[in-house]
């Protein structure tokens, strides 16, 4: 497999998965990969961090990816985003959903929905780049540290 090639395209190569037009998915459909793209970032540098032992690394975790951390996150990000991203973040938040967050207000759920969409949309478009940067300088934006 090519090392030029990011994380998404060697799934999608390794699994030989067809190639889909990113606009026929759902917000959802984004945020549910955007969700587990972003715990893997957080996931990553909290273990990068130090070996601790696995309930230290969850409890350190939780508070990043909680989705009134999130919603935090996009409202310190919103300046930066490009129209495209800010178009897509739209996107996620108006989605309709039946469930709802155990410790969010419905106006963070959306928030964090909204994130999690443009997050997986930029995941699945392959900029990898652009994804790390916005969780970086969003975690930074919040006064938070990982």
């Amino acid at each position: 497999m090519e090392e030029s090639m990011n994380l998404s395209e060697q799934i999608r190569s390794h699994f030989q998965c067809k190639e889909v037009d990113i606009r026929t998915y759902s917000p959802l459909t984004m945020a549910y990969i955007g969700d587990a793209i972003y715990d893997l970032v957080i996931r990553t540098v909290v273990v990068e961090r130090g070996n601790r032992p696995a309930n230290d690394l969850h409890r350190h975790t939780t508070q990043y990816v909680k989705a009134s951390t999130q919603a935090k996150m996009i409202d310190a990000l919103t300046e930066i985003l490009t129209q495209e991203e800010a178009n897509t973040y739209r996107w996620g938040c108006n989605a309709k959903f039946n469930t709802r967050a155990k410790n969010a207000s419905l106006r963070e759920y959306r928030k964090a929905t909204g994130m999690e969409a443009l997050l997986g949309y930029l995941y699945m478009t392959g900029r990898t780049e652009r994804l790390l940067e916005l969780v970086r300088e969003g975690i930074t934006r919040i006064g938070m540290k990982l």
